[in-house]
């Protein structure tokens, strides 16, 4: 491999040839301000806030690549000027109410115009003035919007959605969807992924919160809030804790002081899951049903499948996500065993997702004409709920989840990474298929972040089972396509819509770039799953969860039985 030797700021750094001037700049430990720049992604130089001087010549450091000798200067007066009168114009067309922004005080741009020392513009100010809900789950404000393409190329090239794109030329450019379309009506996944990719308060969800406020202080209402593994893996980070720190504990706190009657646990209705999805692919393949069989707890990978592999939709699997497992179960047997009548129960959940509130409101996900769930909102919203509470979150004690439907196992909690569903279904067939309780219950050859993985399983001797994973739209494309071919020898796959899986979803905590460039937040992220799953030292495995057993002996009897059929497992649709 060649390299290359150049001074930045006066350091010799030595890269490989082909470097750019900005991950030189990085290496060496010097930071250069950016604003569309996403690694891998995004890397356009369109808004030219990083310029530099290189070999005295001005150049955007985030395309330009190094050569032998090159001299780079970072932070001369002209430099500086440039970058000034670049945010000047980016801000002209933009709509700096800040303190009503959704990103405020985690605005890129925010923290740029201080940085570079912006304290007004000399530019009179025009843009749109009304944001626009645009799905049931994104709402985009163009008033805010700069232009810097990255939400268009990760719809793009991330999620292979390939729903936003560039309206207009020149000054009136805007960013939106083909043709301008409403986004609902295109083959949006509702991933959220533009959202956490946006540098500032452009989208954003559709927020929900004063909807849950109301019914809390409804005393009609019965009020339960479920939360999902991947929430406790970030929530601390909307409170200045560092990321990766597992908040269960402070967070089942926060959640009684806003006043839910009962703070459960969707990790429960996980365990539930693999009962019912490892007896539904043991079935598939005992009996020579469809196969490979195809997770279906990720509602952007089902919405993805309905319009992009409608094909296939038979090889998905029946089971709906842990989310409506839970809802249906808490306006059934839940409020039978509590003595409450169903029709005043409201089921709130706490997502990292923002496509699960595309979910609750699907058609296919009800019982008897009660929705599974009410209202579903996500990581960022209940941190905005405990701050409009007035709770001092790093200061909570660490409480538990409210027996029973708080009760889980380890294979339960590592639902939020990507590889996680598999490994508990593994950890649970294992055990059927051999008759043993096997020790060994961490499956590392479906762990890691690589987009497409495969493995082979011996879960008992003389059987295998081969499974693969996919996540992030552009790899579940080569995934799905190899399985349309015909060419799959897998018997399960798991997919998960957003890139890392649940972790990363589309509405956890919003990471700037410059942040990500120094930590891989889905390895954090991640850790702090699986060291839940290592503390749940007694229960493992799904199957030896008692309350879940409890569960099928006393209401459901039997996993993909008749009752289980009615509550829990559902259909998927074709759509244009």
């Amino acid at each position: 491999m060649s390299v290359v030797t150049l001074t930045i700021d006066n350091q010799q750094v030595t890269v490989p040839a082909g470097t750019t001037v900005l991950e030189a700049a990085r290496k060496a430990g010097v930071n250069i301000p950016t604003l569309c720049y996403l690694k891998g992604i995004n890397e356009v130089g369109s808004c030219r806030i990083c310029v530099v001087e290189a070999n005295k010549s001005i150049q955007t450091a985030c395309v330009h690549p190094v050569s032998e000798g090159m001299v780079v200067r970072t932070n001369t007066k002209r430099v500086r000027e440039l970058r000034k009168g670049i945010f000047e114009l980016i801000i002209a067309n933009h709509n700096a109410d800040c303190t009503i922004c959704a990103r405020n005080l985690n605005c890129e741009l925010q923290r740029l115009g201080k940085e570079l020392g912006v304290e007004t513009t000399p530019y009179l100010k025009s843009y749109p003035e009304e944001e626009e809900i645009v799905s049931p789950t994104i709402v985009r404000d163009n008033s805010r919007c700069i232009n810097c393409g990255r939400c268009v190329r990760v719809c793009d090239k991330v999620q292979e959605a390939g729903v936003l794109a560039f309206n207009g030329r020149s000054d009136k450019m805007f960013v939106s969807t083909f043709y301008d379309a409403p986004l609902e009506e295109l083959s949006c996944i509702n991933c959220g992924q533009c959202i956490v990719n946006c540098p500032v308060g452009a989208l954003k969800e559709k927020d929900q919160t004063a909807e849950v406020w109301a019914v809390l202080n409804d005393p009609a209402k019965y009020v339960i809030v479920q939360t999902a593994p991947a929430v406790r893996a970030a929530l601390g980070e909307e409170f200045g804790m560092p990321i990766g720190t597992p908040v269960t504990g402070k967070m089942a706190a926060a959640l009684r002081r806003l006043g839910f009657k009962k703070v459960f646990d969707t990790d429960f209705a996980a365990d539930v899951t693999i009962m019912e999805e490892g007896t539904e692919l043991l079935g598939r393949v005992e009996k020579g049903g469809v196969l490979p069989m195809i997770t279906s707890c990720s509602p952007g990978w089902i919405k993805f499948c309905e319009h992009n592999y409608p094909d296939l939709l038979d090889n998905l699997s029946t089971c709906k996500s842990p989310q409506n497992m839970m809802g249906a179960l808490l306006k059934s047997h839940y409020a039978e065993m509590a003595g409450i009548n169903p029709d005043d129960i409201v089921v709130v959940s706490v997502m990292p997702c923002t496509a699960k509130k595309f979910e609750v409101g699907r058609e296919e996900l009800e019982v008897d004409g009660r929705r599974d769930v009410d209202i579903s909102i996500t990581t960022r919203e209940l941190a905005k709920m405990i701050k409009q509470a007035d709770i001092d979150f790093t200061k909570l004690p660490d409480e538990k989840f409210d027996e029973f439907y708080g009760d889980s196992t380890g294979a339960a909690v590592i639902f939020g990474v990507t590889g996680g569903v598999m490994e508990a279904a593994l950890r649970t067939l294992a055990d059927i298929l051999s008759g043993k309780d096997l020790q060994n219950v961490e499956y590392h050859d479906v762990r890691g972040l690589e987009g497409v993985r495969e493995a082979e399983i011996e879960v008992k001797e003389g059987l295998k089972l081969k499974v693969a994973l996919a996540h992030g739209g552009s790899n579940i494309k080569k995934l799905m396509d190899q399985v349309r071919s015909g060419k799959a020898p897998y018997h399960f796959i798991e997919v998960m819509a957003c890139p890392g899986g649940c972790i990363m979803g589309g509405g956890q905590p919003i990471v700037s770039d410059q942040v990500r460039s120094e930590i891989d937040v889905a390895v954090e992220r991640a850790k702090a799953l699986y060291s839940e799953d290592e503390k749940a030292a007694e229960y493992r495995k799904s199957h030896q969860n008692p309350s879940v057993k409890r569960l099928y002996d006393e209401y459901l009897k039997e996993p993909n039985g008749h009752l289980s059929h009615k509550l829990l497992h559902t259909h998927y649709q074709k759509r244009g």
